[in-house]
């Protein structure tokens, strides 16, 4: 059996809290949904190397990240991971064009020229960081993680901060990047709506432990 995009078996404690998950999945995007403190950004953070299971196992597409019985840990800067915070974190120091530039280059390649046209930031290219509005600044930390050839994209509830309007104005960009990049990705989110929309396959944590997984329609209506 082909190795799935991405498989999480692993057990992770912090402090009273206890998360357990046991999930393969093969799809382009990925939804980790469930209200608040169930466990959806720690998941991201052991995928991405920032904090440690108690036992288990990490891979995505065949790589294996983390194993407890195999001795493996890669360090986050090795993993090939691109992590968009719900606060997106630009330079200030940094014009757009080298916020989004940073890191580039540690992968395949994508063009830049692309990745700004998907996500409708070709004006803001050299401009300063600090007038840019919490929509531009979304979309500048998302070029910027596209432009490090993620194997893998993992976004932590980036429009939870965004009214109505600028969020139906980013959902279609990303999913020009699930359809015409082909960048997989796991996208943290409590809103129904933004899940149906984005994700292919979603996994429904509550708790610390998931209580559906599989196609967003049928497991959301649960």
């Amino acid at each position: 059996m082909p190795a799935p995009l991405l498989l999480l078996d692993f057990v992770l404690r912090q402090g009273a809290f206890t998360l357990e998950i046991h999930e393969r999945a093969d799809a382009l995007a990925i939804a980790m949904f469930g209200p608040s403190g169930s466990g959806k950004t720690t998941v991201l953070e052991a995928i991405a190397g920032l904090r440690r299971p108690a036992a288990g196992s990490i891979e995505v597409a065949g790589v294996v990240l983390y194993s407890s019985t195999g001795g493996v840990d890669l360090p986050a800067r090795d993993r090939g991971i691109g992590y968009v915070p719900q606060d997106s974190v630009l330079f200030p120091h940094m014009n757009v064009r080298h916020n989004i530039l940073y890191g580039a280059g540690r992968g395949n390649g994508v063009a830049l020229g692309k990745v700004l046209e998907i996500l409708e930031i070709e004006d803001l290219i050299d401009r300063r960081v600090a007038p840019l509005s919490g929509g531009e600044r979304q979309r500048v930390a998302l070029a910027r993680a596209l432009m490090s050839s993620p194997k893998l994209l993992l976004l932590d509830e980036p429009l939870a901060a965004l009214d109505l309007s600028l969020r139906r104005r980013i959902v279609p960009c990303l999913r020009r990047i699930r359809d015409e990049l082909e960048v997989p990705m796991i996208y943290v989110s409590h809103d129904a709506g933004e899940v149906g929309a984005i994700a292919d396959h979603a996994i429904v944590l509550d708790r610390g432990r998931v209580a559906g997984s599989g196609a967003p329609a049928a497991v959301l209506q649960r």
